[in-house]
């Protein structure tokens, strides 16, 4: 009579070694990736849940981002670090596994407003305020939505009009992450002669930034509204090389790009802690993660991971040689952080009643990734830009 044994326990896997990931990075990325990742374990990862409790980002945090160079990495000269794309997104996914707080503080500073300024602006511009916020002895933050005018960012109604040699600013924008901190902002505004681009040091008379409290999501951050009355700017305010829509707009697909890996951060982060509960965690005198249903979801997840993951690394690589379309970009966006928020959802299935907790982080990143699904382009702005792309025909109205 033949004796049937259990199949034997294996070692476990982590998520992303079924798929080779790191294989396909160099080792300066692969370092890269491992510091940030050291220091969002030990420095941020510990006081996370009480900052996303407090609704509080310390402000000197950005100080230590700079120290490690994560601030405008991508950008060359002006005390910037000057990695790849791929290097880029591979932070963004690291700070983003601490929480979506932390890659979006580091996204706007290097993306929105330093990229603003390194790609429109003069050289008296960049060399006041580059070599600053690459070090974050400075904040910026980047003005472009406003509370009526989010994914139709054309119809803003902040102007900028000729007062002699000055500029004076009015208007209201709203979602400004940073705001509240930031030294500097680039506001963008209606002129009689289109979009014009400013840089708007934040102690300027008439510039207020109101904190947005009562938040679900993003807690871990500063949300604010800018408030420009009257605001008085010298014609060297204007960012020269920015005419017209088109510039804002290339930034936000900068940001974009990082958002791509960087919800990854946080499905990792939810699966990776999802595993480790249910390997201990026991129901009815078994591992739960021994359970077919358990198994089945982590299975999933961790295929929708890994097909995310190599997407993100295939834009990068695109990014770095030749450069990446919108569209492509807007591929990503939608996919990544549409997965990400549905394995946060699921993962926190698993956890039961202990995932309503910020002692497990599944549920923090799913409420988080509810605003990633929302800023810098919605999912329907996004599935329309890509339908453009295959049709040839616009359906924004």
């Amino acid at each position: 009579m033949t004796t049937l044994s259990a199949p034997p326990v294996t070692e476990p896997l982590r998520p992303l070694e079924l798929f080779g990931t790191d294989q396909l990075l160099s080792e300066d990325e692969r370092d890269i990736a491992a510091t940030v990742r050291k220091f969002v374990d030990t420095r941020l990862k510990p006081h996370v849940s009480d900052w996303f409790e407090s609704a509080a980002l310390p402000k000197e945090l950005a100080k230590e981002f700079g120290k490690l160079g994560l601030l405008g990495m991508h950008l060359d000269g002006y005390g910037c670090a000057g990695t790849n794309a791929v290097s880029y997104g591979l932070a963004c996914l690291e700070l983003e596994a601490g929480d979506s707080g932390f890659r979006s503080f580091v996204s706007v500073q290097g993306s929105l407003s330093m990229f603003s300024i390194y790609r429109f602006g003069s050289e008296e511009q960049k060399q006041e305020w580059l070599p600053r916020l690459a070090a974050g002895e400075a904040i910026g933050c980047f003005g472009l939505t406003e509370p009526d005018f989010g994914s139709n960012p054309g119809g803003m109604r902040t102007r900028a009009r000729r007062d002699g040699n000055d500029w004076v600013l009015n208007g209201t924008k709203m979602w400004i992450t940073n705001g509240g901190l930031a030294d500097v902002a680039t506001v963008w505004a209606q002129t009689d002669e289109g979009v014009r681009g400013f840089v708007v040091p934040t102690d300027t008379p008439g510039f207020t930034a109101n904190n947005i409290h009562k938040k679900l999501s993003l807690r871990a951050s500063v949300t604010s509204e800018l408030v420009l009355d009257n605001v008085r700017l010298p014609a060297s305010a204007e960012l020269p090389l920015a005419r017209g829509l088109s510039a804002p707009l290339s930034c936000l697909n900068e940001a974009r790009f990082g958002i791509v890996f960087g919800a990854l951060g946080a499905a990792r982060d939810s699966l990776e802690t999802t595993l480790d509960y249910a390997q201990t965690r026991e129901v009815f005198d078994r591992p739960l993660s021994s359970f077919q249903l358990t198994q089945e979801k982590l299975a999933n997840m961790t295929l929708e991971l890994g097909k995310g993951m190599l997407l993100a690394l295939h834009l990068g690589r695109l990014k770095d040689g030749g450069g990446v379309r919108p569209e492509q970009v807007s591929l990503g966006k939608l996919n990544n952080v549409r997965e990400a928020l549905a394995i946060a959802r699921e993962c926190r299935t698993i956890l039961g009643g202990s995932g309503i907790t910020l002692e497990y982080s599944p549920l923090r990143h799913a409420n988080n990734l509810e605003s990633v699904l929302t800023y810098e382009g919605t999912s329907e702005m996004h599935l329309l830009s890509i339908g453009k792309a295959l049709t040839g025909q616009a359906a924004f109205r």
